[in-house]
């Protein structure tokens, strides 16, 4: 029901307003922008993590594109999706980026939060002390070095649900201290918990996500893998935009502004190297080639797609693995708001690329 409600309003607001908000950088087709909708809120509190990956809403922001939208946007950093979705069940946050499995889990526990567009693909993998690999070439590191290791990681995750399928695998046991399995896994509450952890003598390897890969290597430790260099986890969906479900069926005007500025920002992030690195500069503070090996050195995208498909099938993983309880996720993933924004801007924009080849894409992955 919710689901055929939020479908009405979205296409009552496309009535309104046949080619969505105002102008981007450049002339519409028409030569004017057409008049906006009108938001259902003005303000719009964004909830994000320590990554790279979220440089959608970093460009958004500082490239001006919530403010083209009518939105007046507050980036929020949190340490754990945790936080993040508390955020949102409390109407503390109107969105965030969330890790999919963890969402994915937050969901099947009946918490009423819905995915309605991606922020981030693949960008995660496993770190080690170089001592565990000393003499090992690039092709002979793999997975089964962790045997007989401790592994710091958090739950759950997507990197915590790729150790397990990976470890499994090749055949090696895992559990937690003192359990007499082949790799010891350790558990923190957040990625930077589980980083730090390695700065001691308990912790041996750890998961990351962006930015903590390169990070890792100019500390000295030697990554193992990226997900992106795994082919079970080609196009791996990780953070996804997540809102309260209510919220996305009271509010689908400010959602698909919200929406158009991300997807503005993909644009520009495809098209502006260097500025884009500067902006993700200003909330991630680490060196500008660390952030450019992390945004444009192939190990993680950060794409507005919803990626529907994907995420379907790696909950079927995250099923199977045992974080959850088997659930339908169908009616806590909406594509509609994604759709509408996106549409919007082709209309404004016909022909343009970037735009043509978000279509194309949207159109395969969901």
């Amino acid at each position: 029901m919710k689901k055929t409600i939020l479908a009405i309003l979205l296409v009552a607001a496309i009535i309104l307003s046949p080619a969505g908000r105002g102008a981007d950088a450049g002339t519409p087709a028409g030569g004017k922008p057409k008049s906006k909708p009108a938001l259902e809120q003005a303000t719009f509190q964004l909830g994000h993590l320590n990554s790279t990956a979220h440089l959608l809403a970093f460009v958004a922001a500082e490239e001006g594109f919530f403010k083209e939208e009518g939105l007046d946007a507050t980036l929020t950093l949190f340490a754990s999706a945790g936080e993040l979705a508390a955020g949102l069940t409390s109407g503390k946050l109107d969105a965030a980026f969330i890790g999919s499995v963890p969402i994915i889990a937050f969901q099947s526990q009946g918490q009423p939060l819905s995915i309605f567009g991606g922020a981030m693909t693949n960008g995660h993998g496993y770190v080690v002390k170089p001592k565990f690999v000393e003499g090992l070439t690039k092709d002979r590191i793999d997975i089964t070095v962790l045997k007989g290791l401790r592994v710091a990681t958090t739950k759950p995750s997507v990197q915590d649900l790729e150790l397990q399928i990976l470890l499994t695998k090749a055949g090696l046991t895992y559990g937690g201290l003192g359990e007499g399995k082949d790799v010891t896994v350790v558990y923190f509450d957040s990625q930077k918990d589980a980083y730090n952890a390695m700065a001691g003598a308990e912790i041996d390897a750890v998961s990351v996500y962006s930015p903590y890969a390169s990070r890792a290597v100019k500390e000295g430790y030697k990554v193992i893998y990226y997900c992106s260099e795994v082919h079970e986890f080609e196009n791996q969906p990780c953070c996804r935009q997540v809102a309260a479900t209510k919220a996305l069926t009271a509010k689908p005007n400010t959602y698909v502004a919200f929406e158009r500025a991300l997807i503005k920002a993909y644009k520009f992030s495809q098209e502006n190297r260097e500025k884009t690195i500067s902006d993700v500069a200003e909330y991630i503070q680490i060196d500008r080639n660390l952030i450019e090996t992390e945004v444009y050195g192939g190990y993680a995208k950060s794409v507005p797609d919803p990626d529907r498909r994907a995420t379907r099938a790696l909950k079927h993983s995250v099923v199977e693995f045992g974080y959850t309880a088997d659930y339908n996720i169908e009616p806590l993933y909406e594509t509609a708001i994604y759709k509408t924004a996106l549409d919007s801007l082709l209309a404004e924009f016909p022909g343009d690329p970037v735009y043509t080849a978000l279509r194309t894409r949207f159109e395969a992955a969901n």
